[in-house]
């Protein structure tokens, strides 16, 4: 009686022990282990970053795209060093884009001086003063006093062809959202679907269910280097980043919101159908000898949009979390470096370009924002 007793207990053990390790054993074997073991390399990359680039840079996109995976990295990590980090960021550029005053000569075609105001690459920087003002006991209405200017002002005109570039939508969509959340305006959200409906126009592929990265680059007026159709990964990776972004502030009634998770999984289908073997996406992506090799930016952007489509239930696990993982483990075990460098970073630009160098030591801001966005959504994916 007693040794089938303990013979019972130990099949309890064994039971118990399986029990354990199924539920801690990671999904997939590329997945990493722990959070811990994210938020490791989240760390890594970050402080490498602050500490080697310590003061402010200007309001624009390139910097400006940093801190919005900065903020993410905040949000999971709650080291107030990355809050003071964009909160000085914000202060040094006074909680404006482009600074100019005079409304009769703000223009929204490509332009990095102080007049180019309506440009979506200088009002990206809104987002993250919205994040800093959205926390808790931070509302100070000087944050946001710039961005309802602007925004409520562009909102004014009758134009609507502002997002004419696949960038912006990454840039300025969720920028609509977030301010709606903080002002109730429903004008907001109104003029999202009104000035993305002119960007489908001219940059979506209805066939591939991709985006060009702009009018310029639609087949077959521009081909890739093999004669296919040239869609850019750091762009479509903006555009998939920019609609989860959306989908995470927009209200559950929206009238387009079932229009918006469609396109979103519709890219999914896209981009994961273009992933290379090695977890990463060359620049072209239906054309992977156009520039041959990793890169990191758009693969980063694709990964976060991935895994934040998993952890808020609008994408299959089954399907996608392949997909995830082996971007993540390109991100976290080639892209980054002991020294915490994110490497592999297509330098700026709008397009995939035969023969340019993208190698270890190729390192931007926005690259590592992407990053961080990535890391970030591993690490709640994680939980």
């Amino acid at each position: 009686m007693i040794q089938k007793k303990a013979s019972f207990t130990f099949l309890l053990l064994l039971l118990g022990f399986w029990v354990v390790t199924a539920v801690a054993k990671p999904k997939h074997p590329l997945l990493p282990n722990s959070k811990k073991e994210v938020a490791n390399q989240l760390n890594k990359a970050n402080t490498y970053w602050q500490t080697t680039n310590p003061n402010p840079g200007w309001a624009f996109w390139d910097i400006a795209a940093y801190h919005t995976g900065n903020m993410e990295a905040y949000k999971v990590t709650k080291n107030e060093l990355y809050r003071e980090y964009s909160e000085a960021w914000a202060e040094k550029n006074q909680w404006m884009g482009a600074q100019s005053t005079d409304k009769s000569k703000w223009k929204y075609t490509y332009g990095e001086k102080e007049d180019y105001v309506l440009f979506g690459d200088w009002q990206i920087c809104f987002q993250t003063y919205i994040d800093l003002y959205c926390l808790e006991g931070a509302k100070d209405d000087k944050k946001i006093a710039r961005a309802r200017e602007v925004m409520e002002y562009q909102m004014s005109t009758p134009n609507h062809d502002y997002w004419w570039w696949a960038d912006g939508l990454y840039m300025v969509m969720p920028l609509m959202t977030k301010l709606y959340r903080v002002t109730g305006n429903k004008q907001y959200l109104a003029k999202l679907h009104e000035y993305l409906t002119y960007a489908n126009s001219i940059m979506y592929d209805q066939e591939e269910k991709l985006y060009y990265r702009d009018a310029k680059y639609v087949y077959p007026k521009h081909k890739s280097a093999n004669g296919k159709k040239d869609f850019w990964a750091r762009g479509d990776g903006w555009v998939f980043a920019g609609f989860a972004k959306v989908l995470q502030d927009l209200p559950r009634n929206d009238p387009h919101r079932k229009e918006y998770e469609q396109r979103f999984r519709d890219m999914a289908k896209a981009i994961a159908r273009a992933q290379q073997p090695e977890g990463y996406w060359t620049r072209s992506m239906l054309d992977p000898m156009h520039a041959p090799g990793p890169e990191t930016s758009g693969t980063a952007f694709f990964t976060y949009g991935f895994l934040w489509g998993i952890n808020n239930g609008l994408l299959d696990k089954k399907g996608y979390l392949p997909v995830a993982a082996k971007g993540y483990h390109y991100l976290s075990n080639t892209a980054l470096q002991p020294d915490g460098k994110v490497g592999y970073v297509q330098p700026i630009g709008e397009r995939a370009i035969p023969g340019q160098i993208v190698d270890v030591n190729s390192t931007t801001a926005f690259g590592v924002g992407a990053f961080l966005l990535a890391a970030s959504e591993m690490y709640r994916f994680l939980d």
